[in-house]
C-alpha cells in the first residue's frame, strides 16, 4: 500500500467525492478518505498520529445514511471481504463473512449452499458489517436470530474484540453498536450460525401471497428467496436508478392501549402484535395516509409504490431531503399522534 505522506502505510485521498459511495447519491466530499481491506490496515490509520487528530466516520455499503454536508474529516470506507465456512455439525452451519461483503452476495451464497435463515434477508441493500449494527430484518425475520458472533477493532486503539450476541443487544434496528458503543468499535467480520433444515417465515407481508402466485407449494429457501427478491424489487426503487436508502423510517411500535385507540378509529390499518403487548404499525401506511404517496419537493420525493422511501429525484441534496423528512414526520404525529423514528443516520 502506498504511503499517505501522513505516515500510514495505507492510501488516504483528500478532497474525495462520496456521490458514488452512498445510495442516495447526495454529493458530498470528504476532507480524508481511505479504504481499508485488512484489521492491520485499520490499525494503521489508527496508529498514525496525524489521522488520530481527524473526527472519523465509518463507511460501509453507503445504502442507510444521509449526508446533509460534507465531511470535514477522514472516512473510513470498510472493504473487509471474505466468506468462509467456519465448521458445521448435524443441525447448524457456521459462516464467517467480511464486513465488507455486499450483504445481498451472503445471502446468495448461503442460499445456494442450502443455507437457511438468511432468504427473507435477501436485497437487503448495504454491507454486512452493517447488519448487526443496524439488526436489520424484513419479512418477519431479523439479523439477530443468526448472528453468532461479531468481531471488531477498538477505533481507538486497534484493540480485537468479539462480541457475542448477547453482548450486541440486539433491539428493533438497534444494537450496541448505535447506542452505548457508537463510534467505538470498528466491525470486521460477522459470524452466523445457520441451519441445515430449514424454518420458514412466510407470514408477513405479501411473502405466501408471491409464492403461491409462483406456483410453490414445496417450500425452499431459494423459493422463499426469490419471492423476497420479487417482492423487493417490484415496491422498491433501485438505487443505481433512483436514489435512495430504502425504509427511511422504522415501523413504530405501539402501547396497545393507544393502538386500540387508532385502531377503533382506523379499522383498516395494518398491525402486527408483539411478545410484550404492544402492537408494531407499519410507517408506510402511516405516511400514505397523510397523503405523502407520490409527493414531490424539488428534487427530493416520496416515492411513488412505497411511502417509506424517500428519493433524490435527480440532484436533490441532503438538506433537501431531511426537510421533506421533518415535514412527513410532523404531519403523521398531527394525524395519528405517532412519532416517527428515522432508520436512516444523518450526517
Amino acid at each position: 500500500m502506498s504511503g499517505s505522506g501522513l505516515g500510514s502505510p495505507v492510501h488516504i485521498e483528500a478532497g474525495k467525492s462520496l456521490r458514488a459511495l452512498n445510495t442516495f447519491g447526495i454529493e458530498a466530499t470528504a476532507k480524508l478518505f481511505v479504504a481499508v481491506t485488512s484489521a492491520d490496515a485499520f490499525r494503521a490509520v489508527v496508529g498514525d498520529p496525524a489521522l488520530g487528530r481527524e473526527p472519523r466516520l465509518i463507511l460501509g455499503g453507503g445504502s442507510n445514511l444521509l449526508f446533509t454536508r460534507d465531511f470535514d474529516g477522514l472516512v473510513v470506507k470498510n472493504a473487509i471481504p471474505g466468506i468462509e465456512v467456519q465448521r458445521e455439525d448435524a443441525e447448524h452451519v457456521w459462516v464467517r463473512a467480511g464486513a465488507g461483503e455486499i450483504w445481498h452476495h451472503l445471502v446468495l451464497y448461503c442460499v445456494d449452499r442450502g443455507f437457511a435463515g438468511l432468504e427473507n434477508l435477501s436485497l437487503i441493500p448495504g454491507q454486512v458489517g452493517a447488519a448487526p449494527m443496524q439488526n436489520i430484518g424484513a419479512y418477519g425475520v431479523e439479523m439477530e436470530s443468526v448472528c453468532e458472533s461479531v468481531e471488531a477493532l477498538d477505533a481507538t486503539t486497534g484493540e480485537s474484540v468479539v462480541f457475542t450476541h448477547a453482548d450486541c443487544e440486539f433491539g428493533y434496528r438497534e444494537s450496541v453498536f448505535k447506542h452505548r458503543s457508537k463510534g467505538r468499535f470498528f466491525i470486521t467480520a460477522v459470524n452466523f450460525r445457520l441451519n441445515k433444515t430449514p424454518k420458514f417465515e412466510v407470514g408477513y407481508g405479501d411473502v405466501r401471497k408471491t409464492l403461491d402466485a409462483m406456483g410453490v407449494h414445496d417450500l425452499t429457501i431459494k423459493a422463499v428467496s426469490d419471492a423476497v427478491i420479487q417482492i423487493r424489487s417490484s415496491k422498491l426503487p433501485d438505487p443505481k436508478v433512483v436514489g435512495n436508502a430504502g425504509s427511511f423510517f422504522k415501523n413504530p411500535v405501539v402501547p396497545r392501549p393507544q393502538f386500540e385507540a387508532l385502531h377503533a378509529a382506523h379499522p383498516a390499518m395494518p398491525h402486527y402484535p408483539q411478545t410484550d403487548g404492544s402492537v408494531k404499525v407499519p410507517a408506510g401506511w402511516l405516511i400514505e395516509q397523510c397523503g405523502w404517496k407520490g409527493h414531490v419537493a424539488g428534487q427530493a420525493g416520496v416515492h411513488d409504490r412505497q411511502a417509506l422511501v424517500l428519493v433524490n429525484r435527480g440532484g436533490a441534496t441532503g438538506a433537501e431531503i431531511y426537510r421533506l423528512a421533518l415535514a412527513v414526520q410532523a404531519s403523521v404525529l398531527e394525524r395519528f399522534g405517532i412519532e416517527l423514528t428515522p432508520e436512516v443516520n444523518l450526517i
